[in-house]
């Protein structure tokens, strides 16, 4: 279903009244007219924007520069050539996601500005504005004086009109495993993130902030600021000035002296801005998938939604070892085809095995890890064809594991071979991770060179009919609408912190902050469903900071279209809990966050693609909480057997996290449920149409 209006129609300039800073200002608004940009020249001839929102100046006078290793920088002496707006209308449909169809509506400018001295290089600016907030970015051509160009820094500025609350983790240049702080704009202090004793790699070089960052303004504004369609660029970090309340790109470098290496024509990322009044429609917002290409692949039939179970929470338990040596080796034939009987006795769609590949001995504490691991070579006590083969006869796919210890050209030289095989076995969902330091030596995560690195698998793993979820990479940028086989990522600090971190792990708030700031750039692959909350025998230190229900919950609070039961199955088998991770569904076809507030709880409202039935999860932070849902989301004229999986009236996180009831009830359209969450405690219900 696509439906599809653009009409192009040209632009006034409008000379602004006052003169002294600004020479001539175009603007355009939204659709409905809430939000409105103008674009000038400063007095300098400098390309600068604002931005308003119901009247009210929401970004104040922000300029745009970019600065290059051999050529001047693009700066000021700047002219607006010609301007041109569009409107555009249309309605797609996502293969997988959140929500079947997705409206983009949007209003276009884009100005073309040149320099009137000097090397006269041009380039167009380009914003789309849409009801739920806009995006921007560079568009250079092809000319005579800008050939191969190499940008040290870009200098897009977002200066703010309030010292707002924000919800944010450190600039950093390898990482995304940060916890969020909550401080006023002013207080942001990132630096004192560098030396966290469980983020070895960590590099923040300067006052920056991570993207998403979402804020709120003292008139109850949401804003929330990050890129869309990175694309053999650098990824953004934010630095701050807090004195002048004012954010400004910088970008992730490496041992180079430039940060983006690039050839005209070319195109930045757009930069996105998401304005809200209400936190939740922050997440219903699909600004950033608006932002991105349509889909570059012309089958996606193939791509499924599942649930999963792994060899992997043994590991972070220390009751198995991804290596072989030392004879407590977790991947072996006869554990997978356990896993197997347990995913296919209760409907699991498949199961994931870290662990598999030889190399894993030469990997720990090894400064150079180039050449140490085979990703087609299995340890002798894993039969990669009978597993495979087993899991196929009873209904259950095999995920396959590819870390690579961030050793980068060992990876890229075994690709097409890696991925022939994964093919050759029929299987079509790899996990990707990066843990370590970058090799080659000098690059970072986020950087150019790993973002086009990350594409590169992408496309690769398209070309075989593989999803990939990747960990320890660059930021969701919304490219899984361009490649919908870029099925989810980690880019949070997730579930197994809990097992090892030496801090305490997640504290409960974390997942009420996650929703509306990491949620935003797209699926989150979090590993939910831990009913041993306390980790006993193995990890007597350390717990997951949630009751059982809130675990529950997470698997609709948390999107993604590939979702892990994480703990062991003999804490699963005869657990009356259970059920619902065996019914709750990982692929959509609307969504509704019915409540929250940033930090403090969120309650959302998930419908099943194909079955209809409606699933509700709902988290709160350290304190307990009284909420009320009124179930008019619910398809009016029928009646829904409503499963509730609840807190026990004496639940809590630490004293007693894993005491639940289970009640059922029925529910109409009209209905309305008072519900209790213990501290650090959740709700989730599935709601099944009755016949």
């Amino acid at each position: 279903m696509k439906k599809m209006i653009a009409l192009w129609l040209p632009a006034l300039l409008l000379l602004n009244l006052s003169g002294c800073k600004k020479d001539l200002v175009t603007s355009i608004e939204s659709p409905s007219g809430e939000i409105k940009i103008e674009v000038f020249t400063l007095a300098d001839g400098q390309a600068a924007y604002a931005v308003q929102y119901q009247g009210k100046m929401l970004v104040d006078t922000s300029g745009l520069a970019f600065e290059f290793r051999d050529d001047p920088p693009l700066i000021n002496g700047l002219k607006i050539t010609e301007t041109t707006t569009r409107k555009f209308s249309e309605t797609w449909e996502m293969p997988w996601g959140e929500q079947r169809f997705v409206d983009s509506h949007f209003n276009e400018l884009k100005l073309a500005f040149a320099e009137k001295e000097g090397l006269k290089r041009k380039f167009d600016l380009v914003f789309r504005v849409y009801d739920d907030g806009l995006g921007f970015r560079f568009e250079f051509p092809e000319q005579e004086n800008m050939g191969e160009v190499f940008i040290t820094e870009e200098r897009t500025e977002f200066n703010l009109t309030g010292d707002h609350k924000v919800w944010w983790t450190p600039g950093d240049w390898d990482i995304s495993e940060h916890l969020y702080s909550t401080t006023r704009f002013s207080e942001i202090d990132a630096l004192s993130k560098r030396n966290h004793p469980n983020l070895a790699q960590t590099h923040i070089p300067v006052n920056a902030v991570n993207t998403p960052v979402t804020m709120k303004t003292d008139d109850g504004v949401y804003l929330s600021f990050h890129e869309a369609a990175l694309i053999n660029y650098s990824s953004m970090t934010l630095a701050i000035d807090p004195e002048k309340l004012s954010m400004t790109t910088n970008l992730v470098g490496s041992w180079r002296d430039y940060k983006v290496e690039q050839k005209t024509p070319f195109n930045t990322p757009w930069r996105m801005i998401q304005i809200a009044d209400r936190a939740g429609d922050l997440i219903e917002s699909k600004l950033i998938l608006n932002l991105n290409e349509p889909s570059k692949m012309e089958d996606t039939s193939w791509l499924k939604p599942l649930k999963y179970v792994g060899i992997w929470w043994e590991m972070h338990l220390d009751i198995s070892t991804w290596a072989m040596a030392g004879g407590r080796h977790g991947a072996t034939t006869d554990n997978a085809l356990r896993y197997i009987d347990f995913a296919a006795d209760n409907g699991i769609d498949a199961l994931l095995i870290e662990g598999w590949n030889t190399g894993w001995e030469d990997w720990i504490g090894t400064a150079n890890r180039e050449g140490i691991y085979d990703f087609v070579t299995p340890y002798p006590d894993y039969d990669i064809e009978a597993v495979v083969n087993y899991g196929r006869a009873r209904g259950v796919d095999i995920i396959m594991h590819h870390e690579t210890s961030a050793a980068v050209t060992t990876y890229e030289q075994q690709l097409d071979t890696a991925y022939a095989l994964i093919e050759h076995l029929g299987i079509n969902a790899v996990k990707t991770g990066y843990v370590g330091t970058i090799i080659p030596e000098g690059e970072y995560h986020h950087n150019q060179f790993m973002v086009n690195h990350y594409q590169k698998v992408i496309e690769t793993a398209a070309r075989h009919k593989v999803a990939v979820n990747s960990h320890e990479s660059a930021m969701a940028s919304g490219l899984r609408r361009t490649w919908p086989n870029k099925f989810a990522m980690e880019n949070i600090r997730g579930q197994e912190f809990n097992a090892w971190a030496s801090d305490g792990g997640n504290p409960p708030e974390h997942l009420t902050i996650v929703p509306f700031t990491r949620m935003l750039a797209g699926p989150i692959d979090y590993t939910p469903g831990i009913f041993n909350i306390k980790l006993g025998p193995t990890k007597p230190d350390n717990q997951v900071n949630t009751t059982l229900a809130h675990q529950l919950a997470l698997y609709v609070v948390l999107y993604s279209p590939i979702q892990m039961a994480a703990d062991l199955p003999e804490n699963y088998e005869g657990h009356p809990a259970f059920q619902f991770i065996k019914d709750v569904g990982v692929d959509w076809e609307q969504t509704r966050v019915l409540d929250g507030e940033i930090g403090e709880f969120v309650t959302i409202a998930r419908q099943e693609r194909e079955t209809g039935n409606w699933f509700l999860g709902s988290v709160t932070n350290e304190d307990k909480r009284n909420i009320t849902v009124r179930t008019d989301f619910l398809e009016p004229g029928f009646t829904y057997l409503a499963r509730i999986y609840a807190d026990a009236p004496d639940a809590h996180w630490f004293d007693n996290p894993t005491d639940y009831k289970i009640e059922e009830m029925e529910v109409t359209s009209q209905s309305s449920l008072n519900l209790l969450l213990a501290p650090g405690g959740g709700v989730a219900i599935s709601f099944h149409k009755k016949n």
